[in-house]
């Protein structure tokens, strides 16, 4: 006998599947169109219809069922089946009391061979960050019993049966939503059994730092095998440990953990801003920081408040960088704090494809322009531990903006950088950015500009590069590139550099020296800022510049190939990926590389092989990104 079909009612069968189904199915059973059921001894219950329609159902839940109509999901022949079994069973059994069993009793093999072990990890995750839940015993009205968890009610619709579980979770029922509820009736069962509504809190919450950073190491392994692609399923996951490492104040992976659930949001909502260079990059940075804690480096942020009120600031605006994702459009204004030598981000963001130029968009009372340009005077700003700046808008604000003519040299050192050989010694001597604080703008600097020796527009890349000097000869070379964001932006720094005073922009290592990816310029007393110019005329072309960056081009190659199992998943890797990462292995080898080249071939190696992968790819993607950023 087939009990827990004898247990779905018309209620049950509705939420599993849909109640004009399940209407449609009794309309025809009490016709007198019953199918002609029968019984293997294995459990399988076959019914035949007159239309010639054959079903199956066996033991596991309606995901188990197979109909030669052809129908992708439940259909109602299956419901028709099961209702027809109901009315005429093989035999009739007393029926188990409905307040005798449950859920509890579920083991954690039972959880996982249902739900799968992937499943089964993310909600070990959630579980150890701690979560509530209310739990909520059948009675004789109501046979079926339910959890109600923070994101969505789980009801076990037959007892003793995981295969007729429904939760109302937007991804399904059999996830780890499941494993959730079946954990909260054990709580509940251990504190009081006969209750028949129960408050009950699951896990401890309290791993401790290293425990909450191992967690995030572990979800970014699993990301790694599912892929952004597959990810959905594990995004309560990343919540709950986003509240672990909150609760641990890991400011520096909390921030990593939040820009990959930002990531993996963008992937879902198909926008723009979903890049999967970046996503391994955060996945890469959680191991980096873990390796690195366990050699007691001071890499978590610990000490870092989330928020600070800041009393009355003056803040000099050193320029803006406009980006877009579809009509998604982003501003971010670099606000210098000489009080505490450091640069601070405001970022303001909009969605509308038409309306007034970036510059005359309002913020917080003022303008992007005037901020970016000029000198804030704030008494209610508010900083982030990444040092992102916020100012509250309302009458209890108190903001004001002034104009500014540029005179930037009393900028305290750590902003300023008139020696442009000590800076390049300073990044040299910088720890790998994937274990840096994590803060926005820690790459501005304002140069003073003693010479511009040259200026160069090669129209085949849409870049202009020009070499600028300090007072003591030392050199750098300030490259612009086009984009699409910023139309006007390169016209304005070929119009602005040969009467340049100070520069502001993004310094790095690269092409062997100093580059400096300008923000402001001071002309004169005019403070410049490219990203806000409309689009002038037609720059001179000096022809293309010659690409011979072969280093480059292979770390950028072998950066992208590892990119991909971030994007696809370790699990859903082409035949072909192992052979191509051990071309571009070789291409590494030659360039000079070798240790590159063999990090990249230990993940070829690895490449069908869940246990191995995170770590060989993790190895390699950080190996190759420090490479990359000292090149």
């Amino acid at each position: 006998m087939r009990a827990d079909l004898l247990a779905l009612t018309t209620d049950a069968l509705a939420a599993l599947t849909n109640r004009g189904l399940v209407k449609r199915a009794s309309r025809a059973v009490e016709s007198g169109d019953r199918p002609t059921i029968r019984t293997d001894p294995d459990g399988s219950v076959h019914a035949d219809f007159s239309d010639g329609v054959r079903t199956t159902l066996p033991p596991g839940g309606l995901v188990a069922a197979f109909c030669t109509c052809g129908a992708t999901t439940t259909c109602r022949h299956a419901l028709a089946s099961i209702l027809a079994y109901q009315a005429d069973p093989p035999t009739v059994e007393p029926a188990e009391p409905a307040t005798a069993w449950s859920p509890g009793t579920f083991t954690d093999a039972d959880l996982a061979a249902a739900i799968g072990k992937r499943a089964f990890a993310a909600a070990r995750r959630i579980a150890r960050a701690g979560y509530q839940a209310q739990v909520h015993r059948p009675t004789a009205t109501d046979h079926a019993p339910r959890v109600d968890l923070p994101a969505c009610t789980v009801r076990f619709l037959v007892p003793h049966d995981l295969g007729y579980v429904h939760s109302d979770a937007a991804h399904g029922g059999t996830d780890h939503t499941v494993a959730l509820a079946v954990w909260a009736f054990r709580v509940a069962d251990e504190q009081d059994p006969a209750a028949a509504r129960q408050q009950v809190d699951v896990g401890s919450g309290s791993t401790g730092p290293l425990g909450a950073l191992d967690d995030a190491v572990a979800l970014a392994d699993d990301l790694l095998l599912d892929g952004a692609a597959h990810a959905t399923p594990l995004l309560p996951a990343v919540a709950a440990v986003a509240k672990g490492l909150d609760g641990a104040r890991l400011r520096w992976p909390l921030l990593a953990l939040e820009d990959i659930a930002d990531q993996l949001t963008a992937y879902a909502e198909r926008s723009a801003r979903y890049r999967p260079e970046q996503l391994a990059e955060l996945l890469a940075e959680l191991h980096a920081r873990r390796r690195a804690a366990a050699k007691g480096a001071r890499v978590l942020g610990t000490e870092e408040a989330a928020e600070t009120q800041l009393r009355r600031v003056r803040l000099t605006g050193l320029g803006c960088r406009i980006s877009s994702a579809g009509l998604e459009h982003t501003a971010d204004i670099f606000l210098a704090d000489p009080a505490t030598a450091t640069v601070l981000t405001l970022r303001h963001r909009w969605t509308h494809a038409d309306g007034p130029a970036a510059g005359s968009r309002r913020v917080a009372g003022t303008t992007i322009a005037a901020l970016a340009g000029g000198n804030l005077v704030s008494e209610s700003a508010v900083r982030t531990a990444s040092r992102r700046v916020r100012l509250p808008a309302g009458r209890l604000s108190r903001n004001s903006v002034l104009g500014s003519a540029g005179e930037w040299g009393d900028l305290p050192p750590g902003i300023l950088a008139p020696d442009l050989a000590a800076l390049t010694a300073e990044l040299d001597r910088l720890p790998p950015r994937l274990i840096r604080p994590r803060v926005d703008a820690e790459a501005v600097r304002v140069v003073p500009v003693a010479e511009v020796r040259s200026v160069r527009y090669a129209p085949g890349d849409q870049r202009l590069d020009a070499v600028v000097a300090d007072a003591a000869g030392g050199t750098a070379t300030v490259s612009a590139v086009h984009r699409s964001a910023s139309p006007g932006a390169l016209d304005a720094v070929a119009e602005a550099l040969p009467r340049a005073r100070f520069l502001a922009g993004v310094v790095r290592r690269g092409r062997g020296g100093l580059v400096i990816s300008p923000l402001a310029i001071v002309a004169g007393e005019t403070v410049v800022v490219p990203d806000l110019a409309t689009a002038g005329g037609p720059l001179a072309a000096d022809g293309d510049a010659e690409d011979s960056d072969e280093i480059g081009r292979a770390l950028d190659d072998a950066l992208g190939l590892l990119a991909e199992v971030a994007h696809r998943g370790g699990h859903h890797l082409p035949p072909t990926y192992p052979e191509r990462l051990r071309t571009a292995a070789a291409t590494l080898t030659d360039t000079g590389l070798a240790r590159c080249g063999q990090a990249l071939a230990a993940v070829a190696g690895a490449c069908g092989s869940p246990e191995r992968l995170p770590t060989a790819w993790a190895d390699a993607q950080i190996r190759l990104m420090v490479a990359s950023d000292n090149r």
